[in-house]
């Protein structure tokens, strides 16, 4: 599992960008969309919210950065290879996972041609990417933690060293902890918890991710 950047825009808040191109209008929507499911939803929201658009042309990646596992691409109804395919090229380049883009068109009764037609597609992704909220995607995982009253307080001041934090808490003859933590990061977490709980505290991890 691996950290890297992805947008920090939801798909029912997609980013946008408009530019006009022999007046057509172009306006591209772009939001964070994990796996194939979530980036069809995010694509016929779009198509539903601009039904009277001449065409909603989109792209995604829905996995990590530059890979090509979970990719997809449309024309919707622009000639072949002319809208789709291009933006998906600079998607699969600008180094942002789980990304999706929609670009609206509303034909402006000049024909661009097949090269205006992919420089304008091209040049809408690249506008909505220029200012695109990022953030990172951490891969977590869950530890379940059984520790003594007495050393509570410690595992409360370890957690922030290791961008961990608490989902849930109960209380019995020990305190159980359900402690969110980056997955690369467990090893680590279980060494400074048996230091810090002079061995006595029990750790079990899930492997689901915890984002």
């Amino acid at each position: 599992m691996q950290r890297y950047p992805v947008p920090a825009a939801p798909p029912d808040a997609p980013h946008q960008a408009e530019r006009i191109v022999r007046r057509s209008r172009f306006l591209a929507h772009c939001a964070r969309t994990a796996g194939h499911a979530e980036a069809r939803a995010f694509v016929e929201s779009i198509r539903a919210a601009h039904a009277d658009a001449t065409h909603n042309c989109w792209a995604y990646v829905a996995g990590p950065p530059g890979q090509t596992a979970e990719i997809g691409f449309s024309d919707d109804g622009e000639p072949h290879g002319t809208a789709g395919r291009p933006m998906l090229q600079v998607l699969l380049h600008c180094g942002i996972g789980e990304i999706s883009v929609v670009v609206t068109r509303w034909f402006g009764g000049v024909k661009l041609g097949t090269g205006g037609l992919v420089r304008a597609y091209q040049d809408s992704v690249r506008d909505v990417l220029a200012d695109l909220p990022q953030e990172e995607r951490v891969p977590r995982c869950l530890a379940r933690v059984e520790v003594d009253f007495a050393h509570l307080d410690r595992l409360h001041r370890l957690l922030p060293e290791l961008e961990a934090r608490v989902r849930d808490e109960a209380y019995g003859a020990r305190a159980v902890l359900s402690i969110s933590l980056p997955a690369a990061r467990r090893e680590e977490f279980a060494v400074l918890l048996a230091g810090r709980t002079d061995g006595r505290a029990r750790c079990d991890f899930s492997d689901q991710d915890a984002e």
